[in-house]
């Protein structure tokens, strides 16, 4: 008979294999297809090569999956008889954008790797990644082995996709239900140094912001009017297309476009983080590297959940 001591002990041991078994880990690829993410690489700089501004858009298709029940690529789905499409949530619709790049990297990966072993899921971290890299800033090692979900929730991306409109409570608040922390809050909206944003998100913040540069807010209005343009877009920084500190300077001088941006440094808990960020590289750089990591963790399908996906946009 085993002793429960024993048994105990068996016990522990089996549940940490499984744990390592289902887990993420950068050389998922390694010996399954370890052309896998040279390719993803490829395709990744070649689109930021062509459009500078796709950079950000892929990272921001990370984001946006991660923070709807995990990381696991159902904003890449389209709509179908059982669910509808989160694309079209409120803080998606007309905004996510770099899809096509995604079915480019689909159609290479699967390609050099001889049949589909890299999920979507997989493809959103690397390819944040490489955005990120393309655009001159940090590296960080992705973990990988995520699975893809067969289902979406535009009901849910309504729901917890942090808003543009958003002060510092409710964005500690909403990154706090994603297992996210403060300096996990204030590093990845350092992402906001690279890429645009349109006219009727910061419309509000231009014209009635207490805590706004006059200059700024003037610079602004000449390209966004109180009526139309809409989809008139505005760098958050001087140098969207490069990823550098220049968001964190822009906060302490209150040039920060998005209220939700402004937010971070307004008096509050997170001030002194963006003082740090706006004066030193490379702690922000080591920071967003292990928030993106934290983040990636959210929630993955592993093991036998979910599926590889043939087709990003749909179920197999």
């Amino acid at each position: 008979m085993v002793s429960p001591t024993n048994f105990l002990l068996q016990t522990f041991l089996w549940l940490a294999l499984a744990a390592t078994a289902f887990s993420l880990s950068p050389n998922f690829y390694h010996n399954v297809c370890p052309q896998a993410l040279p390719a993803i690489k490829r395709v990744v700089e070649a689109a930021v090569h062509k459009e500078r501004r796709m950079g950000a858009s892929l990272l921001r298709l990370h984001f946006h999956d991660c923070f709807v029940n995990g990381c696991d690529g159902s904003l890449l789905l389209d709509s179908t008889s059982s669910f509808e499409t989160e694309k079209n949530a409120r803080g998606n619709l007309n905004s996510v954008r770099g899809f096509e790049v995604v079915d480019q990297i689909k159609a290479e990966v699967d390609r050099v790797c001889g049949r589909p072993v890299v999920s979507c899921a997989d493809i959103l971290a690397v390819a944040a990644r490489d955005s990120v890299v393309a655009l001159g800033g940090p590296t960080w090692k992705v973990r990988l082995g995520r699975r893809d979900s067969t289902t979406a929730s535009r009901k849910l991306a309504d729901n917890v996709l942090p808003s543009a409109s958003m002060d510092l409570p409710a964005l500690i608040n909403n990154f706090k239900n994603q297992g996210l922390n403060k300096r996990d809050l204030v590093a990845l909206s350092g992402g906001h140094t690279i890429g645009l944003s349109q006219c009727v998100i910061f419309r509000n913040r231009i014209y009635n912001a207490t805590n706004s540069d006059t200059a700024f807010a003037k610079e602004r209005r000449a390209t966004c009017p109180r009526t139309g343009g809409n989809t008139n877009l505005a760098p958050f920084d001087p140098t969207p297309a490069s990823f550098d500190t220049a968001y964190f300077k822009n906060l302490v001088k209150e040039r920060g476009l998005l209220t939700s941006d402004q937010a971070l440094f307004s008096g509050g808990s997170t001030n002194k983080l963006v003082e740090t960020y706006s004066r030193n590289p490379d702690a922000f750089w080591v920071d967003f590297g292990k928030s993106m990591i934290r983040m990636g963790n959210i929630k993955p399908l592993t093991g036998k959940q979910g599926q590889i996906r043939v087709n990003c946009r749909k179920m197999n």
